[in-house]
């Protein structure tokens, strides 16, 4: 979840408030010629539900077309060394996403609730997805997050708050120094992004990459957002994921 210094969780909602009022009058004042189309994701339908293991390209995976990025927030200064490919399976159950994420440095916490969980981990190396099941709802969404040692934060991004969101989010990772690549697979229940899953509905979403130890960092995104300053919450400018089956 970026702004630049990554506000507390306590007043992280008034900021994000502003920060979303700030990225629509920058959009509208920057974009007056018709913006491209979005890019998109497809997401890939599996009949069965999937052990996550992230030390092996399981067969599913190879069914799912990869997004691949390696620019920043801006669409700018593409950097190979940090690419990152995104791969998307769902079941009749469960979202499944897989960072296959090369990296420079690694800037990670040590220390995590038993669960894995950790707040603010967004000031540590993240891979990152924003989830929108309805886009008619524009500032309403799911941030997940997931760190090269295998942390984790869910949220619930709303008008007005943030609120942890308890999705039941399951993950794998492994991090292999010698080829400076990290790989994270993780399961996210529909029952935590939407009331009611329809394959046929189009989600809006982006992906991101932080990475590292002190600023400037390098804020990548699939998406660009296009603010000045690093930026991820803009969700006018979401890409699309579809649901393949």
């Amino acid at each position: 979840m970026a702004t630049v210094g990554y506000p507390k969780l306590a007043v992280k909602a008034i900021l994000a408030r502003l920060s979303i009022t700030i990225a629509v009058v920058i959009t509208l004042a920057g974009n007056s010629s018709p913006q491209a189309a979005p890019p998109e994701a497809v997401a890939q339908y599996i009949d069965h539900d999937l052990s996550l293991d992230a030390s092996k390209l399981a067969n599913e995976w190879k069914l799912a077309t990869p997004v691949v990025f390696a620019s920043d927030w801006q669409g700018r200064n593409p950097d190979p060394g940090r690419e990152t490919q995104v791969r998307l399976l769902w079941s009749s159950r469960f979202l499944y996403l897989r960072f296959d994420c090369r990296y420079r440095d690694i800037f990670v916490f040590e220390d995590s609730e038993a669960n894995g969980r950790r707040d603010h981990l967004w000031d540590r190396d993240v891979a990152e997805v924003f989830l929108q099941p309805d886009p008619s709802r524009l500032h309403f969404y799911k941030e997940f997050e997931v760190s090269p040692n295998g942390l984790w934060i869910d949220l619930d991004i709303f008008p007005g708050g943030i609120a942890d969101l308890n999705s039941g989010l399951k993950r794998s990772v492994i991090l292999d120094k010698k080829q400076k690549t990290w790989i994270a697979e993780i399961s996210i229940p529909f029952a935590a992004l939407t009331p009611q899953f329809d394959p046929t509905k189009i989600w809006r979403t982006n992906f991101y990459r932080v990475e590292g130890s002190k600023e400037p960092r390098a804020y990548m995104a699939w998406s660009a957002t296009n603010t000045p300053e690093p930026n991820f919450h803009v969700p006018q400018l979401f890409g699309v994921l579809k649901f393949n089956k």
